[in-house]
């Protein structure tokens, strides 16, 4: 490693940036390390040169490997090529996730339908509320006996614990995204 390299700064850049990605104080994560205050505040400003053993309890506390704290800041990125994300067909419909990490409540999926073809909507939960966006072509929901009607740009906030169906009316494919967002069970 160059002489160059400057270890403090590095150490104290990455540990700030772990501990408001987590939301927590110093104090917070002091007692968690179990060091004092002060510490922890030597260790953010770069003042600080810890021991191993400080290192660890750092690490421990902020849940990741002593490596981490130490090494070159990465982009928090990871990129996802078309066609690596679930696909699933539902009849003549195409159902891709867009996330791909699942987020606790939420599903999030783009729907593709061709023209004229309709696609059965699964009921959640009790209490699940459903966006439903569309963003090319015709797009109809069905729920509750009653149809609406979609274009371009337009949202239908719905109940997703009900019965529903998702059509395509026009002569083009449709697009539309859906955002569910699921109600907690209750134990």
């Amino acid at each position: 490693m160059p002489d160059s390299v400057d270890l403090g700064g590095r150490l104290a850049r990455n540990i700030r940036q772990l501990r408001e990605a987590r939301g927590r104080t110093q104090a917070e994560l002091a007692r968690l390390a179990a060091l004092p205050r002060a510490t922890w505040t030597n260790l953010e400003s770069g003042a600080a040169n810890p021991t191993v053993a400080v290192l660890t309890k750092v690490a421990l506390a902020l849940q990741v490997s002593v490596e981490e704290l130490l090494s070159e800041p990465r982009a928090d990125c990871e990129h996802f090529p078309r066609g690596r994300l679930p696909v699933q067909r539902r009849g003549q419909a195409i159902l891709q996730k867009l996330l791909p990490h699942a987020i606790p409540g939420m599903e999030i999926d783009r729907i593709e339908l061709p023209p004229g073809a309709r696609m059965p909507g699964v009921p959640h939960t009790p209490g699940t509320r459903e966006y439903l966006t569309c963003e090319a072509g015709d797009l109809t929901l069905t729920a509750a006996g009653e149809t609406w009607h979609l274009k371009p740009g337009d949202v239908l906030a719905f109940r997703g614990d009900q019965p529903h169906g998702y059509g395509n009316p026009g002569s083009r494919k449709a697009i539309g995204f859906s955002v569910v967002v699921l109600a907690p069970v209750l134990p």
